[in-house]
């Protein structure tokens, strides 16, 4: 089931584009294009979070915004 999920995520990121991703993004604009994407692909039980990009630990980082100084992670529930 993992490997399902990470595949998904995948997908789904590599569907939004690169230009999604772009540093530059603000956070809260990055943060519903993602979970726009993942909703379509019925990815379910997640949450996103913003956090500082030295705060990330073993987090999956989706996203980087507001220049890299803040990173978009993944947590299944």
């Amino acid at each position: 089931m993992k490997t399902n999920v990470t595949l998904i995520i995948a997908a789904a990121l590599a569907l939004a584009g690169s230009s999604a991703f772009a540093a530059g993004k603000a956070c809260e604009e990055l943060k519903s294009e993602i979970a726009a994407k993942l909703d379509a692909k019925n990815v379910t039980g997640y949450t996103l979070d913003i956090v500082e990009a030295d705060k990330v630990g073993d987090a999956k980082v989706v996203g980087s915004c507001e220049s890299g100084a803040k990173k978009i992670t993944y947590t299944k529930k």
